[in-house]
């Protein structure tokens, strides 16, 4: 199986300074440098790092959006400081995040709020309802750990769905990821 597509998943309120962002834009930046494409929401934060550093990797980012009917006050839907080279319109956030999980031949997740923990639990839930042809998915940070460990705790889950995942704790440690899985199923 080759990789060629990333779905890049997390919060909408970091800044570039922020240490989330810089390892958003490094890994984006060395997946592109490895052609691969990088898809994000199309917004601000973990979105416009991915884009920003997959153009400095010299590749590409697709921006999976939604414009809502209405107005809303925490809209992150769209960030038009997020200069992706192609755009895929869906109708609502639901779409928006199915769309970026079916695009993704990789889901990649990292630290964020509600939504993030809503891209999270689809990816994970469709993974071990497709086990053994689904797609991999990567929780980027160490504090994962602890977080699928409290799952693990206090929720009904089956052990199978914890080998489902991987998580990594550098941008260097997701290309290494995806190159092993590669291999896994060539």
């Amino acid at each position: 199986m080759r990789i060629e597509k990333a779905s890049f998943l997390g919060g909408a309120d970091f800044q570039s300074g922020d240490q989330t962002y810089k390892d958003v834009f490094e890994t984006a930046r060395l997946l592109a440098q490895s052609s691969i494409t990088v898809l994000n929401g199309g917004g601000p934060g973990v979105m416009r790092a991915a884009t920003e550093g997959a153009h400095e990797g010299g590749g590409r980012a697709v921006g999976v959006t939604y414009y809502p009917k209405y107005e809303h006050a925490t809209y992150e839907g769209r960030d038009f400081l997020n200069h992706f080279d192609e755009e895929v319109v869906t109708a609502d956030y639901f779409e928006r995040t199915q769309t970026l999980l079916e695009m993704g031949d990789v889901h990649i997740v990292f630290r964020g709020g509600t939504g993030t923990i809503s891209e999270f639990g689809m990816s994970w839930a469709l993974s071990r309802i497709h086990l053994g042809h689904s797609v991999p998915l990567l929780l980027f940070g160490g504090f994962w750990e602890e977080i699928t460990n409290c799952l693990k705790e206090y929720m009904y889950m089956r052990e199978d769905e914890f080998r489902i995942y991987h998580v990594v704790t550098s941008p260097q440690e997701v290309l290494d990821t995806i190159r092993k899985l590669e291999q896994a199923t060539t």
